[in-house]
C-alpha cells in the first residue's frame, strides 16, 4: 500500500486490465464514474468492459499491482451498469466536451482528466484533481495506444500544463433528462458578472446555450441576455419554450424586453407576452407601440418619481420601494399631480440632505428632457452635448413617460458601427 497520494490520468487508466486474485483478467477499464453533490470529484466506481457487458465496481474495491494492472480485492462485487445512476461518466460525459471554466470565465474543451489515489483506512480512494485543457492532455490522447504508457507520460511532460481545478469546473449538459439527474445547478456560473456570462454564452453551440439559460436563475439569465448581441439574443430566445422565455423577459429592463420581442416573429412574441404577468406585459406592450429608433423606443419605464411637494425622507422611501435596477438610478424626477415633469434631483444631493428637506429645493435649476418621438440620434447628441447620465422622456403634454439611460445610448451606437 502506498503511503503518499499517487497521480494518474483518465487516458492512462482507460484500457487498464482488471484481474481477480487468481490473476485472471475480468475485463478492462472503459470509463470512470464520478459522484456529484456531496461526493463531487470522488470516483464512485470503475466501469469495466467484460464478457457480461458493462459492469461497475467500487474504486475502493481494487488495488494497483506492480505490473500496472488493477486487482480486485477479496469479495469485491461487480454489478451491471444500469445507465441511470447519479454520477458523471468521465469518458462519456466529459472527455472532448466543452466545459465552463468558472474561474477563468471562459469556455474550454476537455483533453484529459488528472486523478489521484489517496490512502484511506487501509484502501485507496480515487479522486478527480484537475481537468486538462491544454497540449499536454491532447498529446497524451493522440499517442494513446501508439507507444507504451510510460513513454507517453514522459513525452507529455515536455508540454506545459493547462489545467482547471475540479472545483472550478461547471459541466454543460445538453440532454434535459441527464441534466436534471446530475443535478448540476451552475451556482458558481450565476455568481459571475452578466457580461462574463454573456461572453460564455456567445462561445457555445445553440443547444448548450439553451441548457445554460434554463438552469440559471431567471433574473441572472435576463441580465446576461441583455449583454448579448441582438442577433444572438433573438436566436437564443427562439430556442426557448414560450413559458421559459416569458420568465426571463419579465426580469429584463422593459426597454430591452421590447426591443427583443420586436425582433421575434409576431406569433412567438405574442405567445411570450401571453405567458407574462399582466403588469410586466402592459409595460412592454406600451413600449412596443413606439418606433425602435425613437427616444420612447430606447427608454425604460423603470424610474423613481415623486411629487414636487415631497421631502427627502419621502424620496428615500420611494428609492427603497423601487423594484427596478437600483444601480441604474442617477436621480429622482419631480412631477406634479398630472405627472408633468417639474424637475430632476441628482441622487448625491438627496443622500447629503436632511430627511425633512423639501425635495424641490434640491432640484437642478435647469434640466434637459426630450419628447417621446425624438430620433435616437438626437438623443445621442443631447447626451454628448450636456454630458448626461440619464435623459427624461415626456409626451406632448409634458408628462414623464420614461427615461433613456446612458447604456441605452451606448447600445444603439455600438449597433451602428
Amino acid at each position: 500500500m502506498r503511503e503518499k497520494p499517487t497521480s494518474t490520468t483518465l487516458t492512462t487508466m482507460l484500457g487498464t486490465p482488471i484481474m481477480d486474485a487468481g490473476g485472471r483478467v475480468r475485463g478492462r477499464i472503459k470509463d470512470l464514474a464520478v459522484g456529484t453533490g456531496a461526493d463531487a470529484g470522488k470516483v464512485a466506481g470503475l466501469v469495466i468492459k467484460s464478457r457480461n457487458g458493462s459492469e461497475l465496481v467500487n474504486a475502493t474495491e481494487v488495488c494497483p499491482t506492480p505490473s500496472g494492472a488493477l486487482e480486485l480485492r477479496p469479495h469485491a462485487a461487480l454489478r451491471q451498469l444500469q445507465g441511470d445512476e447519479n454520477f458523471i461518466l468521465l469518458r462519456q460525459d466529459l472527455l472532448d466536451r466543452q466545459i465552463i471554466d468558472v474561474h477563468g470565465r471562459k469556455v474550454v474543451r476537455v483533453n484529459d482528466v488528472d486523478l489521484q489515489w489517496f490512502p484511506c483506512n487501509g484502501v485507496e480512494d480515487l479522486r478527480v484533481r484537475e481537468v486538462e485543457v491544454g497540449l499536454r492532455g491532447a498529446v497524451r490522447r493522440l499517442l494513446q495506444g501508439a507507444i507504451p504508457k510510460g513513454a507517453i507520460d514522459s513525452l507529455a511532460r515536455h508540454f506545459p500544463a493547462r489545467v482547471i481545478p475540479w472545483e472550478f469546473v461547471d459541466m454543460i449538459e445538453v440532454d434535459p433528462a441527464r441534466r436534471v439527474k446530475l443535478n448540476i445547478e451552475h451556482e458558481r456560473l450565476a455568481q459571475l458578472h452578466p457580461s462574463d456570462i454573456a461572453d460564455i454564452l456567445e462561445d457555445l453551440a445553440p443547444a448548450e446555450r439553451e441548457a445554460i439559460l434554463t438552469t440559471l436563475d431567471e433574473e441572472v439569465a435576463a441580465e446576461a441576455l441583455e449583454e448579448v448581441e441582438p442577433k444572438l439574443q433573438k436566436s437564443m430566445m427562439e430556442s426557448l419554450d414560450s413559458e421559459v422565455a416569458a420568465g426571463i423577459v419579465e426580469e429584463m429592463d422593459p426597454s430591452a424586453a421590447a426591443d427583443l420581442l420586436a425582433e421575434l416573429r409576431d406569433s412567438q412574441s405574442e405567445a411570450i407576452l401571453e405567458e407574462m404577468d399582466p403588469e410586466e406585459r402592459q409595460e412592454v406592450e406600451e413600449l412596443l407601440e413606439f418606433r425602435e429608433d425613437s427616444a420612447a423606443g430606447r427608454m425604460t419605464t423603470q424610474y423613481v418619481a415623486v411629487l414636487r411637494t415631497a421631502t427627502v425622507g419621502d424620496s428615500i422611501n420611494a428609492l427603497r420601494d423601487f423594484e427596478g435596477d437600483i444601480e441604474a438610478v442617477t436621480g429622482i424626477y419631480l412631477v406634479d399631480e398630472s405627472e408633468v415633469l417639474q424637475g430632476v434631483v441628482p441622487l448625491a444631493r438627496i443622500v447629503l440632505a436632511l430627511p425633512g428637506t423639501r425635495i424641490e429645493v434640491l432640484a437642478e435649476p435647469r434640466f434637459i428632457s426630450c419628447e417621446a418621438d425624438a430620433h435616437q440620434q438626437q438623443v445621442a447628441e443631447l447626451f454628448d452635448k450636456y454630458n448626461l447620465r440619464a435623459l427624461p422622456v415626456v409626451d406632448s403634454a409634458g408628462k414623464l413617460v420614461g427615461v433613456v439611460e446612458a447604456d441605452h445610448v451606448i447600445a444603439f451606437l455600438r449597433q451602428g458601427r
